[in-house]
């Protein structure tokens, strides 16, 4: 079992930054892959980055490829999500998420990951 809280959330204008942050629990958080995921209202939930768990793998989508920046501590069980230049179509909820690394799919697909965090919004205003 693994219980995720994500945090940093909030408003900011675009051009902005924001750091998000999900820390898990449990003490295999490096045997997992982690995610962030997002859901804007009336859309359906969209993957943003992953990273495998020794973070030799790094993936993005193209919507936030060269702005986005995941990055986890295995030491303090944490998953962060930087994002720098800000976009109104950013605003979304955030959802951190975790896979174990045994699970066969694709690190890109929601229904691949078995642990959800509540969410923290995060709205960029134009």
């Amino acid at each position: 079992q693994v219980q995720l809280v994500e945090s940093g959330g909030g408003l900011v204008q675009a051009g902005g930054s924001l750091r998000l942050s999900c820390a898990a629990s449990g003490r295999t958080f490096s045997r997992y892959v982690m995610g962030w995921f997002r859901q804007a209202p009336g859309k359906e939930r969209e993957f943003v980055a992953a990273i495998r768990p020794t973070g030799g793998s790094i993936y993005y989508s193209d919507s936030v490829n060269g702005r986005f920046t995941i990055s986890r501590d295995n030491a303090q069980n944490t998953v962060y999500l930087q994002m720098d230049s800000l976009k109104p179509e950013d605003t979304a909820s955030y959802y951190c998420a975790a896979k174990a690394e045994t699970i066969q799919g694709s690190d890109y697909y929601f229904r691949n990951y078995a642990y959800w965090g509540q969410g923290t919004q995060v709205t960029v205003s134009s």
